[in-house]
């Protein structure tokens, strides 16, 4: 049975431009130096990530530091299969779960009922049993009667409690999460601190994208930095960790 584990060779991102004012930018801006904007195919496309190669075993718990615009998110979301690269090669063994956008995989359209009773389903339980972790999902997330409104009528914050209600009921095999997920509202992080705790050590594997290096040497064994889409430092926490990310 293979190993959970998370392996990039050579992987590549890029968003195209569609401006009609891309090329001419492209030209004014970056003629003549290295940069993230390229031509594929006669267009201009944005180099989001370039190149990374990296490999992360179960144990392991990985932060990915850097300033903003550093790719962070956008590796986070690869991980997640959100994005498709376009070069290169990502091999992932085991299963996934994402603390990235709470809204992910919901129908605005259903009640936040339904949509935890379909993600159930979706994950192979009965549907008694969707229903059931359905009635512990709602009441974790504390938000009454709305639980059967349609969550397009939702706050952001009831989207923060919901996702998060949601994604942390199982564990996953490899815990992916952006640390913009823990500046939910005080009282309810309060609530939740100890049961993302508990998801963070059962997980086999964590990636998280932070600013913050106490949540990096809290929770992290190892750091990647990441600039321009590229990876400047890879190794475990330590004094010669990147001391600002």
């Amino acid at each position: 049975m293979a190993m959970t584990h998370i392996e990039a060779e050579r992987l590549t991102i890029e968003f195209p431009l569609y401006h009609h004012n891309a090329r001419s930018l492209k030209k004014r801006l970056l003629s003549g130096r290295p940069g993230r904007l390229a031509e594929a195919d006669n267009r201009v496309v944005v180099a989001a990530l370039r190149e990374l190669s990296f490999r992360v075993d179960a144990g392991e718990r990985l932060a990915l530091v850097g300033p903003n615009g550093a790719g962070k998110s956008t590796l986070l979301r690869t991980l997640a299969g959100i994005y498709v690269p376009v070069g290169g090669r990502l091999s992932i063994e085991g299963e996934t779960g994402s603390l990235i956008d709470p809204s992910a995989g919901m129908d605005p359209l259903l009640t936040g009922r339904e949509n935890i009773v379909l993600r159930c389903l979706y994950r192979g339980m009965t549907e008694t049993g969707a229903r059931g972790l359905a009635q512990e999902i709602a009441g974790f997330a504390d938000l009454g009667e709305f639980i059967d409104v349609p969550i397009r009528g939702y706050s952001t914050g009831m989207h923060v409690r919901l996702g998060f209600a949601m994604a942390t009921a199982m564990a996953p095999d490899i815990l992916l999460m952006d640390e913009w997920f823990l500046a939910g509202d005080a009282e309810f992080m309060a609530r939740a601190e100890e049961r993302l705790a508990q998801l963070v050590t059962e997980s086999e594997i964590l990636v998280i994208a932070t600013h913050d290096m106490a949540i990096v040497r809290k929770w992290c064994t190892r750091v990647i930095r990441l600039e321009g889409g590229r990876i400047v430092h890879d190794g475990p926490v330590g004094e010669d960790s990147p001391q600002s990310v």
